[in-house]
Parts: C-alpha cells; sequence; structure tokens
C-alpha cells in the first residue's frame, strides 16, 4: 500500500498539523486546507498533507460559532508534523489572561520535534509566546489586540503594522485574512512564485497584498472626494522597465507630490518607493523562475538597472543572490528538486539566510535565522528604491 504522505513522484508531501483549540474560529481554521491542501506540483502531485488535531483525544471542539466540529486526531498528530499551524481562538483563558500555557497545552506542545516550522494566526501567536518560542523574536498578531500582546509578552518585538512575520523557523499573522496572506507565502517560500500564484487564482484571491494591517486600523477617514492612488499604480506597473519618478506617478493621479505620497500610504501601508521597490523585486522573482534571461536582462526587465542593484535588492529582501534563487525554485520544478521540507532544498533558502552553518538553535532546537526577514505583504523589507529611480 502507498504511503498517504508520498506523491506519486515519490517524495514525501510536507505534513502541516492543524491545532484546534476550544473558541477556535471557523474561517482561520480552514485556512491551511484551503491553501496548503490545493497547491500541486507541475506534474499535478499534491506537495502538503493538512491533518487536524486537538489537544485531547478525538472527539467534538467547540468553535466560536453556533457548531462544534468533529476532530478524528489526538495531540500525538503533532509529533508527525513538519508544520505545525494554530489558528486563532476566543477562549484561550490563561494563555491569553497570564501569558501562561493550560496543562493540556503544554502536553500537545511537547510533542513538538526538533526542526518543526511553527505558525499562528491572528491570536494563535499567543500559544506560541506562552510558550516561549517567540522569545526575543518579532510577531505580529490582530492589530486589536497587539498592545495586551506586547503588555502580557514585554520580551517579544511586536508589529501591529504588518500582515505577517517571517523569522525563519517561526511565522506569525496579523488578524484572520492575513492566515491566507502567510499561507500563500509560505507555499511561495517552500515552492515558488508560480505554485503559490496558481494556488490564489483557484482561492479567487490576490496572490499578495500591499502595504500591512497598518492600512486597517481604525483612523480618521480621507476625505471620500480626493482621487485614489489606484491608476498611478497601474500606470507604473506597465512601466517596471523604465526609470519612474515620483512626480511622474503623483501627475497620474494630478496630485502635488506631498499630496500623492500621503494618498498612497492612507491606501497602501508604504511609500511609494517602498512598493515601486516591492513590484520590482516580485517581477525579477517571476522572471528567474519562469524564463531564461540573463540577471543582467532581467534587472533591466524588472527595473533596477544593473545586475548589482538587482542583486542587492534580492538579497535584502530574500536572503539569496538570484542565481541561487533561480536555481533553488529551477530545481523544485524539475526532477532533482527539494520537497519544500524544512532543511531540504528549495524548503528555506529562498526566504531567510543562515549566518554559517552552526546558526544559533532556538526553541526545541530550531535554528535559529540571524538575518530575518520581516514580510510585510511581499516579503519586502523598508528599502531605499532603485539607483534608477526616485520614486
Amino acid at each position: 500500500m502507498t504511503d498517504s504522505r508520498t506523491a506519486p513522484t515519490g517524495r514525501p508531501r510536507h505534513r502541516v498539523v492543524v491545532l484546534a483549540l476550544d473558541g477556535v474560529i471557523p474561517f482561520e481554521l480552514g485556512i491551511p486546507q484551503r491553501i496548503f491542501g490545493r497547491a500541486r506540483s507541475p506534474e499535478g502531485a499534491r506537495l502538503y498533507e493538512v491533518i487536524t488535531c486537538s489537544v485531547r483525544p478525538p472527539g467534538p471542539v467547540r468553535t466560536d460559532a453556533d457548531f462544534d466540529i468533529m476532530v478524528e486526531n489526538g495531540p500525538e498528530a503533532i509529533a508527525t508534523a513538519d508544520t505545525v499551524l494554530i489558528p486563532a481562538s476566543y477562549k484561550l483563558g490563561p494563555v491569553y489572561e497570564q501569558g501562561t500555557l493550560t496543562d493540556e497545552l503544554r502536553a500537545a506542545l511537547a510533542y513538538l520535534r526538533p526542526g518543526t516550522r511553527l505558525v499562528s494566526i491572528c491570536t494563535g501567536a499567543y500559544v506560541l509566546a506562552a510558550a516561549g518560542f517567540l522569545d526575543g523574536r518579532p510577531a505580529s498578531t490582530h492589530w486589536t489586540s497587539a498592545a495586551h500582546f506586547q503588555r502580557t509578552f514585554p520580551r517579544i518585538k511586536v508589529d501591529a503594522d504588518v500582515l505577517f512575520i517571517d523569522d525563519g523557523d517561526v511565522l506569525t499573522s496579523a488578524g484572520v485574512a492575513a492566515g491566507i496572506d502567510l499561507s500563500l507565502h509560505i507555499v511561495r517560500r517552500d515552492h515558488g512564485m508560480a505554485i503559490a500564484n496558481d494556488v490564489a487564482r483557484i482561492m479567487v484571491v490576490p496572490p499578495h497584498r500591499d502595504g500591512g494591517q497598518a492600512q486597517y486600523i481604525q483612523r480618521p477617514v480621507p476625505d471620500a472626494q480626493l482621487a485614489t492612488t489606484t491608476g498611478a499604480r497601474a500606470w507604473a506597473l506597465a512601466r517596471l522597465h523604465e526609470p519612474i519618478q515620483l512626480r511622474d506617478m503623483a501627475e497620474q493621479e494630478s496630485m502635488s507630490v506631498r499630496t500623492f505620497t500621503r494618498r498612497f500610504r492612507e491606501e497602501a501601508g508604504i511609500s511609494p518607493g517602498q512598493w515601486l521597490v516591492q513590484q520590482r523585486v516580485e517581477r525579477a522573482r517571476h522572471l528567474l523562475e519562469s524564463t531564461d534571461l540573463s540577471v543582467d536582462q532581467i534587472a533591466q526587465n524588472a527595473g533596477f538597472g544593473t545586475a548589482q542593484s538587482m542583486r542587492q535588492h534580492l538579497q535584502a529582501a530574500l536572503g539569496v543572490a538570484p542565481t541561487v534563487y533561480r536555481r533553488t525554485f529551477r530545481a523544485v520544478d524539475g526532477e532533482g528538486g527539494g520537497d519544500g521540507r524544512n532543511g531540504g532544498p528549495g524548503a528555506q533558502t529562498c526566504v531567510t539566510a543562515l549566518d554559517g552553518p552552526s546558526a544559533p538553535a532556538g526553541p526545541a532546537g530550531r535554528p535559529r535565522s540571524r538575518s530575518r526577514s520581516r514580510s510585510r505583504s511581499t516579503g519586502s523589507p523598508d528599502l531605499p528604491v532603485p539607483d534608477r529611480s526616485t520614486a
């Protein structure tokens, strides 16, 4: 009999174990299956196996809705996980109130194997924090809980503005739909942009969203009579290969540079220059994965001007050089590629580069990244714009 975890290619599927706690939010509980469950290789093989478990023996788990769910796996399933994902719950009890684990949670997390990737959606970050997995690390949660999260866990570097944070072996997201952004990011990190984009198309969601959680925090509403910056963004995307000046983008909306910059930040959550770098990095990634163009040609096409400029920006955003990124994801698509499992080819090297082979161990023996990638909507950090652009 064929192992259920073995794909038709003979490679083991990456197992994602979702921990369903009492009070779990059904929408967020369903995200992993919807995203990871639909990721396929170019040959059509499933790339992930998603199972759900409880902190108790198999049985019903109460949701925050008017129904229970029947969970068929107990906490021992965590011992089989390559990735453990914890969605939000409205009944975290002492985890939320005092920042301490319940006995059930402590016993369940004891099944974790060294090297297991940890992921949380929304207030699921409280569980990782209470277990000590986020000490001294950056993390995100829903913006309404960010201040309480910081008070409860002062050793964590809380960022309430981003959609998610990728810190290598531990990833946290903001609230609700940001779990979709993070899950797509993980697929993109494991298997490349093309596969993640295919999943996004099936889900009828954008492959990545501009800006961060900051754009959803309640603030005074901008004047509804003012024009948006959508047209300028579409104009810029059609001209990424050209030098783009900030004043040129502002002129598309008949705004002054100052007004345009303010409006752009209100709508996208980042500056025009940061947004432009993100789009150019994404264009370069796509071309590295899908074409045989040289690095110099891709640098020109993406608007970086020179190969050196593109290398600097991709190194800062992804942690690797263009040739390494291309080799990783061309290998994933070919016969000799990685399977997306932690530690294997194509698993993490495209996002966070470890500082040498002897990086210090994090919680549960997981390697801790020294050069952390604080991902916003596309994984691009706060960067200066390319040499040939002033936007």
